[in-house]
C-alpha cells in the first residue's frame, strides 16, 4: 500500500514481477536472497544477469566501503576509470578506446549516435524482439510484428505519440533469417548507420545465431560501409572475451554494462580507436558530446573492476560447465515425462520454454496464450519452493553455486511436471 501512494502501479521499475504482488528483498548473500519476511530464496534472476558473483562479493563490498570513505564522486576523472577501462581493453578485442557511461540504454544510445557521426548516415537495422533499452530508435521493433519482421517496411511507432519520423529510420530484420536480412541491408545500405544486434538476443528468445550467421552480418557490413554495434550489456557475461569473438561476430562498437559494473549503475561504449575518435581526438576535436553526472564514478569504477579482476578465464570455463549440466539435466527431465518444454541458453545463461522446439526465430519464441499461463504457473512453482526464475527472461547463474544449486533447480523441475500432467499436452498446443 505504501508503494501504491507513491509510485504508479506501485513500481518504479517495468521490469519487477507482481504475480500477485513484489518481493520486496530484505538481504542477499551469495546466491541467495532473504525476503522482509524471512523467507530465503536461490536467486536466478541476479537483477537481470548483473550480479555474476551473486550478493555481497567480498571483493566488491570491501572495494566499494574503502572508497565511499575516499569520496563517492567528483567532477574531476580518477585513476579507477582507467583501471577499469585498461582491463575491459584488454580482454574486449574490439575495445580499442571506452568510453564510461551510467547505463546500458546509455550505452546503446551513444553507440548510434557515433555510428551516425562516423558515417553522416542516419538509420540503424535491428532484429526484431530484441531488448537495446530505452533510446527511441533502439527500442522501436523490440516487440515487433510477429510473422512480419523485416518486410522492408519501417517500424511501427512503439508507443502513442511517439515520433513517425523514428521509425522510418528503422529497419526491423529477423534473426537467422540470412537472405532477407541480406537483402535488407544491402537495399538500404545507402542511409544505414549500424547494425545494431544482441549476440544472442535474450528477451527475444535467448535465440542461438546459426553457424554462419553474425560472420556473414560482419562481411556484408563492412562490405557496405555500415558499423556493427554488438550489444553485450547482458552476454558479456558468456566468455572471458564476450559472446562475439564464440560466434564469429566482428563489431566496430561493442556496448557492455551489466557484470562491468560489479552491481553498481555502469555502461561502457567500447570500439575502434577510429570511430571512438568522434568522442574526441589528440588534437582536442569533438563531433560528438558526451557526458553524465555519474559517468566513471569512482564507486562504479571500483566495484566494476573488483569485479572483473575475480572473473578469470578458469571461473568462465566453470560457469560454462555448470551450465551445460544443467541445461542437459532439464531436458532430461522433460524427456522423461514425455512433456513438451525446451531449454536452451550458453554459458550461464538458460530458459526453459513451454514448447517442444528450442525457438531459432523471435516468432517461434512468442508465446502463446495457454504458454504464458503454463510459463507463470512453472515461475510460481519455483517461487514457492524457494526459488527466483525470472518470468521470459534469461534466467543465469553465478559464481557462488555450484552442484548444489544445480540439483535443486532439476528437482523443482522434476517437481513441477510430476505435479502438473495436464501441462505436458497442453504445452504442445
Amino acid at each position: 500500500m505504501r508503494a501504491q501512494k507513491v509510485f504508479p502501479a506501485g513500481v518504479t521499475r517495468a521490469t519487477i514481477e507482481r504475480d500477485p504482488h513484489p518481493i520486496y528483498i530484505r538481504s542477499g548473500e551469495g546466491a541467495y536472497v532473504t525476503d522482509i519476511d524471512g523467507k530465503r530464496y536461490l536467486d536466478l534472476n541476479n537483477n537481470f544477469t548483473t550480479l555474476i558473483h551473486g550478493h555481497c562479493f567480498a571483493p566488491v563490498s570491501d572495494a566499494v566501503l574503502r572508497q565511499v570513505r575516499e569520496g563517492s564522486c567528483f567532477a574531476n576523472p580518477t585513476p579507477h576509470e582507467i583501471a577499469l577501462a585498461e582491463l575491459l581493453v584488454e580482454r574486449i578485442c574490439a575495445a580499442e578506446r571506452i568510453r564510461f557511461v551510467n547505463t546500458g540504454t546509455e550505452a546503446v544510445m551513444f553507440a548510434i549516435k557515433a555510428a551516425r557521426t562516423f558515417t553522416g548516415k542516419p538509420a540503424i537495422a535491428r532484429f526484431v524482439g530484441a531488448y537495446h533499452g530505452a533510446y527511441d530508435w533502439a527500442e522501436m521493433g523490440q516487440n515487433g510484428r510477429v510473422g512480419h519482421p523485416g518486410n522492408g517496411s519501417a517500424a511501427s511507432p512503439g508507443y502513442g505519440g511517439q515520433p513517425q519520423a523514428v521509425a522510418d529510420d528503422v529497419i526491423l530484420l529477423d534473426f537467422n533469417d540470412g537472405e532477407t536480412t541480406e537483402d535488407l541491408i544491402i537495399s538500404n545500405a545507402g542511409r544505414l548507420a549500424a547494425i545494431l544486434v544482441d549476440p544472442m538476443p535474450s528477451r527475444a528468445g535467448l535465440l542461438a545465431p546459426k553457424p554462419g550467421f553474425l560472420a556473414r552480418l560482419s562481411r556484408l557490413a563492412a562490405e557496405h560501409g555500415i558499423l556493427v554495434i554488438a550489444d553485450e550489456v547482458l552476454n558479456l557475461r558468456q566468455g572471458y572475451s564476450g559472446a562475439s569473438p564464440r560466434y564469429g561476430l566482428c563489431p566496430d562498437l561493442v556496448t557492455a554494462g551489466k557484470i562491468i559494473g560489479g552491481g553498481l549503475p555502469i555502461g561502457a561504449i567500447c570500439g575502434r580507436q577510429d570511430v571512438m575518435s568522434v568522442f574526441g581526438s589528440s588534437d582536442g576535436a569533438t563531433r560528438l558530446s558526451q557526458g553524465g553526472t555519474f559517468s566513471a564514478n569512482p564507486l562504479s569504477m571500483v566495484a566494476g573492476l573488483a569485479a572483473m579482476q575475480s572473473l578469470q578465464a578458469t571461473d568462465f570455463q566453470r560457469l560454462e560447465a555448470l551450465g551445460d549440466d544443467l541445461r542437459h539435466r532439464l531436458a532430461q527431465v522433460a524427456r522423461k515425462h514425455g512433456a513438451r518444454f525446451c531449454v536452451n541458453g550458453a554459458a550461464s545463461l538458460f530458459r526453459i520454454h513451454a514448447r517442444a522446439d528450442i525457438p531459432t526465430r523471435y516468432a517461434d519464441a512468442v508465446e502463446t496464450a495457454q504458454q504464458g499461463e503454463i510459463s507463470r504457473s512453472l515461475v510460481r512453482h519455483f517461487r514457492e519452493h524457494g526459488i527466483l526464475l525470472p518470468m521470459g527472461a534469461a534466467a543465469c547463474l553465478s559464481t557462488p553455486m555450484g552442484h548444489q544449486e544445480i540439483d535443486l533447480i532439476v528437482s523443482v523441475f522434476d517437481d513441477f511436471l510430476d505435479e502438473h500432467p495436464e501441462w505436458q499436452e497442453a504445452a504442445s498446443q
